[in-house]
């Protein structure tokens, strides 16, 4: 079976309206995360709102983050960058979260920005592969990049599976999208889009976990096959400072109230 992969000669652009409810999505279900793991007493018992709603946030930014990276964006890299510029604000806050191992771990923006970048490059690369540019160089660099991720996935937040994530997603958009009305296509577009899921359910430990990130990418992968059209406006766009000082902003407040009420003590 011949698949149609990754030249990236799409058809017309897909519409990204769906993002501006994803990112209202992603904020809330991350912030509610965050406020049940460090800041909520224990007593009230509510973990469950962190293992059910908490983990849609996570692949919901690596699907928007892949979105844009394959539809949105010139250039990737750049966009890669300005997340990594995020994470490195972030980073002390974040470090100051209370945690049950004192291992040093990144924060996921240096696992979105990696993923995008690395999921740039190797778009490019199995292009030229496509062809018939199988030089050394790039027969390196693929080497290389996988060691690299090797590596990569013990320093940053979701590990070796979350940086594996964007790349995944923009294989399999981009198959969704692309593929025609053929049932080979269909087929063969819906096998690449097979493996986003299987890392998603491996990402967590819970079965309730598992099942809201299964479905999280389920439902981007959906409106990558052309349910993109159906998705309304948002009624209230989200202002682009909120969107990127929230990450940062929010650890400083927790962090902030952390201290104040001695839970950094």
């Amino acid at each position: 079976m011949t698949l149609q992969a990754t030249s990236m000669a799409l058809p017309e652009r897909p519409t990204s309206t769906w993002t501006g409810w994803g990112q209202w999505l992603a904020l809330a279900t991350m912030t509610i995360d965050h406020l049940t793991r460090y800041v909520l007493p224990g007593h009230l018992d509510l973990a469950w709102a962190g293992s059910s709603l908490g983990r849609i946030a996570f692949p919901l930014f690596a699907a928007m983050v892949a979105w844009h990276g394959l539809f949105n964006t010139r250039n990737p890299q750049r966009y890669a960058r300005r997340i990594l510029i995020i994470g490195l604000v972030a980073q002390l806050p974040y470090m100051m979260m209370p945690r049950a191992s004192d291992a040093f771990i990144l924060n996921v923006c240096f696992t979105l920005a990696l993923g995008l970048a690395w999921g740039a490059w190797l778009r490019d690369a199995l292009g030229r592969l496509q062809q018939g540019g199988t030089d050394l160089h790039l027969l390196l660099g693929l080497v290389f990049s996988v060691a690299a991720w090797q590596v990569a996935g013990h320093w940053v937040e979701y590990g070796h599976r979350g940086l594996l994530l964007i790349p995944l997603f923009m294989l399999a958009m981009h198959q969704l999208h692309a593929a025609g009305p053929a049932l080979q296509q269909r087929l063969g577009a819906a096998l690449l889009a097979a493996p986003v899921l299987v890392v998603a359910g491996l990402m967590n430990s819970s079965d309730m976990a598992k099942s809201f990130t299964v479905a999280t990418c389920l439902v981007v992968l959906w409106l990558a096959a052309g349910a993109h059209r159906l998705a309304p406006s948002v009624p209230l766009v989200m202002p682009r400072r909120l969107w990127l000082g929230w990450y940062p902003g929010h650890f400083a407040l927790i962090a902030l109230w952390l201290w104040a009420s001695g839970g950094l003590a």
